[in-house]
């Protein structure tokens, strides 16, 4: 790979490698080695036209342990306010030598857009609706820590589904290493074309996740979307939420995920963000070492 613009693209055994290296990179931010060379004499800029706290500083931070320069580049206060495009401002970036641009859009397909105008590697941060491959790495990362592979896993995901890019990626990544992805959604969040893509959709949540090997939340995107898709957060919690009786119908050893922030209460109550098997303070950490395994690899190559 020179970019990485999502999952779709991305065969099983560059999933499997990435895998691999992040468990090197996790290994030695364990051992509290947060200073390699590996991309001394790299720059990687991140240009976010959203707003993003984990996926940005996660980013940062593992460009800055692998000793690269990083810069940030917000659209609020950048030459975009004057009317730029994506592409000029692309271009500029390159022009500047710059190694790796981690880009989030609004628009889907804004990423690969700017693949095709720049020497510099893409790494996709998210793009509109369509994919967050980062997130569904780590994920991934995070089941294969848990389990060692991933071959017969049932991994049930719950939430908004329709405005989740995570979902899509996940739902790629896990068709291709031999899991199954279960989705549930209300009616009005569950687009058809997702069992299109080789998910299965539950028609409730109890079937979602009786027996699944992980259980992960989507957030309620109200940024996203108009209003009436469902009566009220408290009515959503109550029918489509996540607690201690949902996560009781799980398989004994499965474990609890969430891409972030989790808003409490809704989407999943407060007793299993905070149970031992929730696993959603761990996948922060494994962002970064899996981003961390992303920067050495694209570099590499």
């Amino acid at each position: 790979m020179k970019h990485l613009l999502g999952l779709k693209d991305v065969s099983r055994d560059e999933i499997m490698e990435i895998m691999q290296t992040a468990s090197k990179m996790k290994a030695l931010l364990l051992r509290d080695e947060k200073k390699l060379n590996d991309l001394e004499g790299k720059t990687v800029v991140t240009l976010f036209y959203e707003n993003s706290t984990r996926t940005r500083v996660s980013f940062e931070l593992a460009a800055k342990y692998m000793s690269a320069s990083t810069v940030h580049v917000a659209s609020a206060s950048s030459s975009v306010q004057k009317g730029e495009t994506l592409l000029d401002t692309g271009r500029t970036l390159d022009v500047m030598r710059t190694d790796v641009i981690v880009m989030r859009h609004p628009m889907a397909g804004a990423p690969h857009l700017l693949s095709q105008h720049v020497k510099a590697s893409v790494i996709n941060a998210g793009d509109g609706m369509n994919e967050h491959p980062t997130q569904a790495l780590l994920d991934l990362f995070t089941l294969y820590e848990k389990y060692g592979s991933f071959e017969g896993l049932k991994v049930a995901i719950v939430g908004d589904i329709a405005h989740s890019r995570v979902a899509k990626s996940n739902v790629f990544g896990l068709n291709k290493l031999g899991a199954q992805a279960v989705l549930f959604a209300p009616k009005t969040l569950m687009p058809p074309c997702f069992e299109q893509l080789g998910a299965k959709v539950a028609a409730s949540r109890e079937e979602a996740i009786s027996g699944a090997d992980a259980v992960m939340g989507l957030r309620i995107q109200l940024e996203r979307q108009k209003g009436g898709l469902f009566p009220s957060l408290g009515e959503y919690a109550r029918f489509y939420g996540v607690g201690e009786e949902q996560m009781k119908l799980a398989a004994p050893h499965a474990i609890l995920m969430h891409p972030g922030p989790v808003n409490r209460g809704v989407e999943l109550s407060s007793q299993v963000i905070d149970a031992e098997y929730s696993k959603i303070d761990e996948q922060v950490l494994n962002g970064v070492a899996v981003r961390m395994a992303l920067l050495y690899l694209l570099t590499r190559n």
